[in-house]
């Protein structure tokens, strides 16, 4: 083989292995919320409950896992019992909802660049703590200063946050069976 032939092979062998970086595969787009969707956890109509939503993407599954509330998304993430292989998060960006109780079914941004509102008074659609989600951090600031709470991004929002108990003594408790009707 030719000296000159020699060099220009090496030098391709070198182009190619610097441009073996590993295939980015493209993120899945959020999915508009239907009335069919169903809360992973809880099985409930997502669109039955206020507040902001979540929906996570898995690489292999066309289908995305809805959430009723943001926090049990974040919650997903951190359980060591939950798949590992997001393609994708999204929530609703509370900034472009209509109100409280219509967060919107098609307003959704990348919950890696969205900017939340924990330890508010606003509590999730399951009544729970909520991490309320903006897409920008002006809005956000603006709403804690109205509602209380820290702004963070979603890597910040602590896990004592999201598995935390629950304070539920502002609910009355149900009658046990037998003492009197269930309320509804």
């Amino acid at each position: 083989m030719k000296p000159w032939a020699i060099a220009i092979s090496a030098f391709c062998v070198t182009v190619l292995a610097g441009c073996q970086e590993e295939v980015q595969i493209a993120k899945p787009a959020a999915v508009d919320l239907t009335p069919e969707a169903a809360g992973h956890y809880c099985q409930m109509t997502v669109l039955e409950h206020t507040g902001p939503k979540a929906q996570i993407h898995l690489t292999g599954n066309p289908n995305p896992f809805w959430f009723t509330q943001v926090r049990d998304a974040v919650a997903f993430t951190l359980s060591p019992e939950e798949p590992k292989n997001i393609a994708a998060i999204y929530v609703n960006d509370m900034g472009k909802a209509e109100s409280w109780d219509q967060p919107g079914a098609d307003n959704w941004i990348d919950a890696d660049t969205a900017w939340f509102v924990t330890g508010s008074s606003m509590t999730g659609g399951m009544g729970a703590p909520e991490a309320i989600p903006f897409g920008n951090a002006d809005a956000a600031t603006a709403f804690a200063a109205d509602n209380g709470g820290s702004v963070v991004r979603f890597k910040e929002i602590p896990e004592s946050y999201v598995f935390g108990s629950v304070e539920m003594s502002a609910m009355e408790p149900l009658p046990v069976s037998g003492q009197g009707e269930a309320r509804q």
